[in-house]
């Protein structure tokens, strides 16, 4: 059973010292394990953003406010580790939520000021996949229920966001992801969860959670399948083909044929 602030009492020294030498994490093995995560997550990053810039991009436009608020949720998740394995709740919750608000800044900030790039999106991209199978780590620690009950729509997700990975890579030959609305919406949603799950028990949250992801990634894969390479940002896939229908009905009209006419 995992101890929670506030449940060890002070007893005699050699008690005192039993729970001291029953401390999960030491310094050191942190320090190794950050160090790893931290390589790791930083080479799958610049190892990603090499395919996509072409062929040399100036380091001030990769280094943008965006791009670094990206990459700060690589960088300082092994602290959210820490904090967790310390039994520090307070930092953790702390530092969850400035971590966490980054995944909708940096789309925002780079949007605002027009500063949206594909090695931007890359960036985006690997945080987040990161992040998130960290935040289901991050409430199996807390809540193991939650995790058992849900365990089949557990793996019905990660499934399905596999296929949704391999698809494009098999297809376009590099990694692609979209932010589709029900996505960028289950984001938030898997936010506030994680914030919630220190108040209340997130198992029927984490239930709803999965389910969308399934159908979002689902739909995805339809988009994959029937458009191709779309833009990242496609908003859903009904509204995609309703666009596409309008395109082609524009096109096919006598008037436009005529204008096209009259340019030549």
């Amino acid at each position: 059973m995992r101890r929670r602030p506030g449940s060890c009492h002070t007893g005699d020294q050699a008690q005192s010292g039993d729970l001291i030498n029953m401390d999960p994490v030491s310094p050191l093995s942190f320090y190794n394990t950050s160090i790893r995560l931290t390589y790791e997550a930083l080479s799958c990053t610049l190892t990603l953003c090499i395919h996509v810039i072409k062929p040399r991009v100036p380091m001030q436009k990769v280094l943008t406010i965006p791009n670094s608020l990206s990459l700060s949720r690589l960088v300082f998740l092994p602290l959210l580790y820490f904090f967790l394995w310390r039994e520090q709740f307070l930092l953790f919750f702390a530092s969850f939520s400035v971590l966490g608000s980054t995944d909708f800044l940096d789309g925002y900030l780079a949007r605002k000021w027009n500063q949206v790039s594909r090695v931007g999106k890359a960036l985006d991209t690997v945080a987040d996949m990161f992040f998130y199978i960290s935040i289901a780590y991050f409430i199996h620690y807390l809540h193991p229920q939650a995790i058992v009950w849900n365990r089949f729509f557990l793996m019905a997700a990660f499934g399905a966001y596999a296929l949704s990975f391999l698809i494009p890579i098999i297809l376009f030959k590099r990694p692609y992801t979209l932010h589709t609305r029900i996505l960028r919406s289950n984001a938030v949603m898997v936010y506030f969860m994680m914030l919630f799950s220190f108040l209340i028990n997130p198992t029927a949250l984490l239930s709803i959670v999965l389910i969308v992801f399934v159908i979002g990634f689902i739909e995805e894969i339809f988009i994959f399948l029937r458009f191709g390479a779309v833009d990242q940002d496609t908003s859903s896939y009904f509204v995609l083909s309703l666009e596409r229908k309008l395109e082609h009905w524009f096109i096919d009209r006598p008037v436009f044929g005529r204008m096209n006419a009259k340019r030549k």
